[in-house]
């Protein structure tokens, strides 16, 4: 299984919206998402480096997969 890097904040954008999500709002330097089903939002700081455990919890926040993860940053 890969492992999954850290990457910065656009490219996280790019991948939970073709995931599905939908934009809701910027608050500060924080983009929220959210996505039907999910029980909370999906929050995506503006960071350069977003840290892997973010990743996870939002992957795991809409029931992402790791192959349905690496499927989408692969189209980018």
């Amino acid at each position: 299984m890969s492992k999954i890097y850290p990457t910065d904040w656009k490219t996280q954008l790019i991948i939970f919206k073709q995931y599905g999500c939908h934009y809701k709002r910027k608050k500060g330097s924080h983009h929220v998402l959210i996505y039907s089903g999910a029980k909370r939002a999906v929050v995506i700081p503006e960071y350069d480096e977003i840290d892997v455990d973010i990743i996870k919890n939002n992957m795991r926040t809409v029931n992402m997969s790791r192959e349905e993860y690496f499927d989408l940053l692969k189209k980018i």
